[in-house]
């Protein structure tokens, strides 16, 4: 079971004397604590430190603290039970189908709402129309074969190699694993390396369809809650003592959906406190190549044990989803047992989709400027019109993706996905990015379309955002998270 010290929640919990709504201090660390939980920061199950700790590090009575875990436990925002503490949890309301079902973003053929659930943008038209005719002159000399490769034509595992190594991870084509997309790529490792029960150490927020995957392959999806800055390395190191999870899932590029890059110094701990502990690390570099204020550091397994890294990879968001193709990187003989599972599930990726990628590839240092320019001018858009329409919400600008990481000041995300149909935006709520129901006060934004779409998207959100909360009373966030 994961524990909170009091000194650890105390920090989170900062300033909680001033940064809330009067009234008695119980009730003040009570709401402190809840909103800790709602915003994912404090992980579902984990144990909350004893009273007098907490007492002593908040420097209240215990009486105080006695107070607060009542309340919540009143509310349904902890449980205690004999032998094992109190426990951070949701109310059955929050916790119940809407966080666990299956992420579904896309709707009924013919839909004409906005989608504003999924992040990808269209495809370069020349660059991909372009890497098409250079694929279909080559692949007469592919027709005389069987057209199946279970690991992949040369020319992409080669393509990919080397975009590797430029990036500072030296890798050879047998390195490479060709599949149909990064999920793909993920769903291989999860099936070769958990079964039922294992843990798989995840951030907290997170991809959904990462959640999905493992809990399909009946794995139990251990959150660490990211900071508003980044990576707590030191909160990475006490999950993986307290829960010795067999799989690793981090997204340290970029993450979806905050945003975050991890720094030098946070690649450095993570690979420490992972590889100190042999768990095998999936490291999800879907959106890496879209940096749009700075540079990346150098790729996560580089610092991670060669035997113990899985890096994955797609065309989705750099170029377009339609491509359905992806990659994995690993040493030779994980590789090799990985194209085992593969072989179980299909044994081949599209002929011409991979010569196609592999010339954009080639090709994608002059393909990227104008994409990540684009790219820059959407974001900054979005963000203006969320700041003339909706001033009240907060986010942290990214350095780079493809989302905001929106706070709506409130527990209203549900609300507001329900409200925004009849608005002509479909949305995905934020409980759907984490584990058990948290991120009720978030919402995920693409940034994905052109700036006049996206700025009469953020007036339906507005009139959206209205109708959910009409009947509801504000919340003041505590801290503002990822902002």
């Amino acid at each position: 079971m994961r524990s909170l010290t009091g000194s650890q929640l105390a920090r989170q919990l900062g300033d909680w004397s001033g940064a809330l709504p009067a009234g008695p201090a119980y009730a003040r660390v009570a709401a402190g604590i809840r909103l800790l939980v709602l915003d994912g920061r404090v992980a579902l199950d984990t144990r909350l430190p004893g009273e007098r700790e907490l007492a002593a590090a908040l420097g209240v009575s215990r009486t105080t603290v006695t107070a607060a875990y009542d309340s919540l436990r009143a509310a349904g925002y902890a449980v205690s039970r004999q032998g094992s503490g109190t426990r951070a949890a949701l109310p059955r309301s929050r916790s119940g189908d809407s966080a666990s079902a299956g992420w579904t973003p896309f709707g009924p053929d013919g839909s004409d709402l906005l989608d504003l659930a999924h992040a990808a943008p269209e495809a370069p038209t020349h660059a991909l129309r372009r890497a098409y005719d250079v694929a279909l002159e080559q692949l007469p000399r592919h027709l005389p074969t069987c057209g199946y490769n279970l690991f992949g034509l040369p020319d992409l595992r080669a393509a990919v190699a080397a975009r590797y190594t430029a990036r500072g991870l030296p890798t050879r084509a047998d390195q490479v694993l060709v599949t149909a997309g990064a999920q793909h790529a993920f769903s291989l490792v999860l099936a070769l390396a958990t079964g039922p029960g294992d843990r798989v150490l995840v951030e907290q927020p997170t991809y959904p369809n990462a959640l999905d995957a493992i809990r399909r392959h009946g794995a139990s999806a251990v959150p660490v809650p990211l900071t508003p800055d980044g990576w707590d390395v030191d909160a990475v190191a006490a999950a993986v003592r307290q829960t010795a999870p067999r799989l690793a899932y981090v997204v340290p590029d970029f993450n979806n959906p905050t945003g975050l890059l991890a720094s030098d110094t946070e690649r450095r701990g993570l690979a420490r406190s992972l590889g100190r502990s042999r768990t095998l690390t999936v490291v999800d570099e879907t959106l890496v190549e879209l940096a749009l204020d700075g540079a990346t550091p150098p790729p996560l397994a580089t610092y991670l044990p060669a035997d113990l890294s899985v890096t994955v990879g797609s065309a989705s968001k750099t170029l377009w989803g339609g491509l359905r193709v992806g990659w994995l990187r690993a040493e030779e003989s994980l590789v090799r047992r990985l194209a085992a599972v593969r072989a179980s599930v299909d044994i081949s990726s599209a002929v011409v989709e991979q010569l196609t990628v592999a010339e954009l590839l080639g090709s994608l240092d002059a393909v990227l400027p104008s994409r990540l320019a684009e790219l820059r001018t959407r974001r900054d858009a979005l963000a203006a019109a969320l700041g003339r329409l909706l001033p009240t919400w907060r986010f942290r600008m990214p350095d780079g993706g493809l989302v905001l990481w929106c706070d709506l000041g409130r527990p209203a995300s549900s609300r507001l996905v329900a409200a925004a149909e009849h608005h002509g935006i479909r949305l995905a709520a934020g409980p759907r990015f984490g584990v058990d129901g948290a991120f009720e006060r978030r919402l995920r934004l693409p940034y994905t379309y052109p700036v006049d779409v996206l700025e009469r998207a953020a007036e339906q959100l507005a009139q959206a955002f209205a109708t959910a909360t009409a009947s509801s009373v504000a919340t003041r966030p505590l801290v503002d998270s990822f902002a």
